[in-house]
């Protein structure tokens, strides 16, 4: 297994030589890399497979709503972590490969339409819900197309990368589920304004990513 640092340096290269000093990034990474020390023998379609059923059972509390919220918060939140652990057994281990990004992409992307669903059925107006959907995918997108353009950067870090999605999220569902356990009926509110402040967040995103991939796209 890598180092933390070695393993740092691995993941910004597999991911267009994306930034690793952030707080934020380095955190979620170094999270993911101590949890994938132990158990350096799985291997990592176990824990892509495992994740995305994770981020879909997380709807099944959501709908029930009440307490069941926290329950649901916490699912996203162990969805996320899955996710980063298996970049993190594929890279530490030099088990790293193209169709395994490919997957663990697409994984990503299932995972946060399931997100989505989770604060629609817990009480986020349907539109509302799509385009937070919509705004998890499309920074992706974004960075996906410039890179069949050539680009071999990812652009700046926006203000809602991946690590930010599922913790917004969680913090969302399992908020209102504390909050209804104080005022009754307060977890929708609850819920359509953390899911508002995701979609705020998305779009801020693409326009950060527009005027960087912009940039790079004129080089």
């Amino acid at each position: 297994m890598l180092s933390r640092e070695e393993y740092l340096a691995a993941w910004s290269r597999w991911h267009g030589d994306a930034r690793t000093d952030t707080a934020l990034v380095r955190g979620w990474l170094t999270a993911a890399h101590t949890l994938a020390r132990p158990l350096a023998g799985l291997p990592p379609v176990v824990a892509t497979a495992v994740g995305l059923l994770v981020a879909g059972t997380a709807v099944v509390p959501a709908a029930a709503g009440g307490p069941w919220l926290i329950a649901a918060g916490l699912l996203i939140g162990l969805s996320g972590l899955l996710d980063s652990l298996d970049g993190a057994l594929a890279i530490g281990t030099g088990r790293a490969s193209r169709r395994g990004f490919v997957l663990d992409s697409v994984v990503d992307r299932l995972s946060e339409a399931a997100f989505a669903i989770a604060l629609w059925v817990a009480g986020a107006p349907g539109w509302l819900a799509v385009a937070f959907g919509a705004l998890c995918w499309l920074p992706d997108y974004l960075r996906a197309r410039a890179g069949q353009a050539g680009v071999r950067e990812t652009g700046a870090l926006s203000v809602w990368e991946r690590p930010t999605r599922v913790i917004l999220t969680g913090f969302t569902l399992g908020g209102a589920g504390v909050a209804v356990g104080v005022v009754a009926g307060a977890a929708g509110p609850v819920v359509t304004t953390g899911t508002a402040v995701g979609a705020l967040l998305g779009a801020v995103a693409v326009v950060q990513l527009g005027f960087s991939l912009r940039r790079m796209l004129a080089d």
